[in-house]
């Protein structure tokens, strides 16, 4: 039986993305990405969105997809599992950047100005550095390639040795696996682009496969769900006292005990809530999800391409950019989702999609 509410939160995450990002393109706190500050506020106390979801729902996007991962694999061979997350996550982060997505290089690199350093570089070096540029949010399609390889080697070790004892663990047992994130999350972490957490994420996608693909787990979440509500507030209210207008994204910050703590709890908060409120569909879930794919992938291209035009030059009020974007990201996500998913070999590469087109455009 299909579990809606994996396919609920992740729809729902990925709206919480465009939003964020919106936010992100014109913060006040000095992180760096975007257009920055575009109002005259001398705080923007709205930023605090951007502290109240960034150590989680990347997160927890990265654990549903390590339950999802084992669900597959139960009704589908490892070679199966392979051309699948080839085709889906592989093909779309390298051959749908130089096809399409060296088009976000463009929009990125106009914002920070970058061509203007670079007089004189040849043409062919211009279009690989937009190609680079242009990975923006692919981040996490890549990194999901690289944990699901990973698991099959695990598997091929374990042969369910590990998964089947996942089935016991309690809410100590939960609780204290907020000690295993920390500790993630002190390994494995990229220089300069820090959103390749091989640690954080990768400890959230094997956790999700071996533990959280269990029923009985999940059943045990929702009898706390009150319990994790109260821990991921609580961790979430004292991260945004102590750490608002500094940068959350670097380190130290990012590797916290209070970053990791809410990062984990708000994820067992939502996935436990999500198990026990939202397992069902509806013809407009049904729809968010099928096309959830294509607003991520989409998304940032309007936000930006609004803020490189509009944010930028100053051209209208704050508020108004603020609510143009955001309409942009929907626009631009759903529409060009629309589009590419109807065009041979584009929707494949960028996509992901199988030549023989599907309904499933996701």
């Amino acid at each position: 039986m299909r579990k809606h509410y994996l396919d609920n939160i992740r729809w729902m995450t990925v709206v919480l993305v465009v939003i964020y990002h919106v936010l992100y393109m014109f913060n006040g706190e000095g992180i760096l990405g975007g257009v920055g500050k575009i109002t005259e506020l001398e705080v923007q106390y709205y930023d605090i969105f951007l502290y109240a979801v960034y150590p989680w729902f990347m997160l927890l996007l990265f654990l549903v997809s390590g339950i999802c991962s084992r669900y597959y694999l139960e009704n589908h061979s490892q070679k199966e599992f392979v051309i699948s997350r080839t085709r889906k996550l592989l093909v779309p982060s390298t051959v749908g950047l130089m096809v399409f997505q060296f088009i976000q290089g463009y929009v990125s690199m106009s914002i920070s100005d970058a061509f203007d350093t670079m007089q004189g570089v040849p043409a062919v070096i211009r279009y690989f550095i937009m190609v680079l540029s242009g990975t923006g949010v692919l981040w996490y399609i890549q990194l999901l390639w690289v944990f699901s390889m990973v698991l099959l080697l695990l598997r091929a070790i374990d042969k369910d040795r590990l998964w089947k004892p996942g089935a016991s663990a309690d809410i100590i047992a939960i609780v204290l696996m907020s000690a295993v994130i920390w500790g993630a999350a002190q390994i494995l972490n990229t220089p300069v682009i820090v959103v390749y957490r091989f640690g954080y994420y990768g400890a959230s996608f094997l956790l999700g496969y071996f533990v959280f693909s269990h029923d009985e787990v999940m059943e045990t979440l929702k009898k706390y769900f009150v319990l994790l509500i109260v821990l991921a507030g609580g961790f979430g209210i004292a991260f945004c006292t102590v750490y608002f207008n500094k940068n959350y994204a670097e380190a130290p910050i990012n590797r916290s005990i209070l970053f990791t703590g809410f990062g984990w709890f708000a994820s067992m908060a939502v996935l436990s809530g999500a198990a026990k409120y939202a397992d069902k569909q509806t013809a407009f879930t049904a729809w968010m999800s099928r096309h959830s794919f294509g607003l991520y992938v989409f998304h940032y291209l309007g936000i930006s391409t609004i803020a490189l035009f509009l944010g930028k030059p100053g051209n209208l009020p704050a508020a108004a950019v603020y609510v143009i974007s955001l309409l942009a990201g929907f626009v631009a996500g759903y529409g060009l989702n629309a589009v590419i998913s109807r065009i041979p070999f584009f929707r494949w590469a960028v996509l992901g999609i199988k030549k023989e087109r599907t309904k499933d455009v996701s």
